[in-house]
């Protein structure tokens, strides 16, 4: 998987999309969302999130309060019409099968957080199919250590729905719960790997405590799509 150099930012495409989308996601989901005045209004933002169904994609660039930058899969790059819309809602393609998955997604988030823009991940790496946490990846906190950026986490509840809440048989109301800013400033002085874990743990316990999820020791396996 590798990423291509040239990073778009999110143009007309996606302003207009946006306010489109708005009105019918509130219709079909009733998201109750929170939090938004948590997103510092300029310079760089990592927003960090669970991953539960990709619904995720479109919700968290449709209501956060500033254009959000994210990963795609390629192949919704291949006709002309589809490279250019994706590219108009400031999307980063990205080849998954190609070995050098890992470092082309930093590479290309670093280029966002590096402009000031705001760049959303998923730590998991892929999808929860039983709605736990699974362990963090490192790639999140690598971004903000590297590039200063502000981790804004962020609670996903009730996008897969097909995780019925035992007590009542229903699928929970979707939310959309934006956290405070994850303290990361005092692992500057640590040896690079003890800050990436320590910002990684803390990075999760703030996604943990948005969502209440119950927390898994081990990687979400892969292949569960974005």
């Amino acid at each position: 998987m590798s990423a291509d150099p040239a990073v778009a930012r999110p143009g007309l495409v996606f302003t207009v999309g946006r306010v489109l989308l708005r009105p019918l996601l509130r219709l079909r989901f009733r998201p109750r969302v929170t939090g938004q005045e948590r997103i510092p209004a300029g310079g760089p933002v990592l927003l960090a999130s669970n991953h539960l169904a990709a619904l995720d994609t479109i919700l968290i660039p449709s209501f956060s309060p500033r254009k959000v930058q994210f990963l795609a899969k390629a192949s919704l790059f291949a006709t002309p019409i589809g490279g250019w819309f994706m590219r108009s809602i400031g999307a980063i393609p990205v080849l998954r099968e190609a070995g050098s998955a890992a470092q082309a997604a930093l590479e290309a988030g670093r280029e966002v957080l590096a402009s000031g823009q705001v760049f959303a991940v998923f730590p998991e790496g892929s999808r929860s199919r039983d709605g736990r946490l699974y362990r963090g990846r490192s790639g999140a906190a690598f971004l903000a250590l590297e590039t200063g950026a502000q981790v804004v986490p962020v609670g996903l509840i009730g996008t897969n729905r097909s995780l019925k809440d035992p007590a009542t048989g229903r699928a929970p109301r979707v939310e959309v719960r934006f956290g405070a800013p994850v303290p990361l400033d005092d692992l500057a002085e640590l040896p690079g790997g003890r800050a990436r874990r320590e910002a990684t743990e803390r990075i999760m316990a703030a996604i943990q405590a948005l969502t209440g999820q119950e927390r898994a020791d081990d990687y979400a396996a892969a292949g569960r799509g974005a």
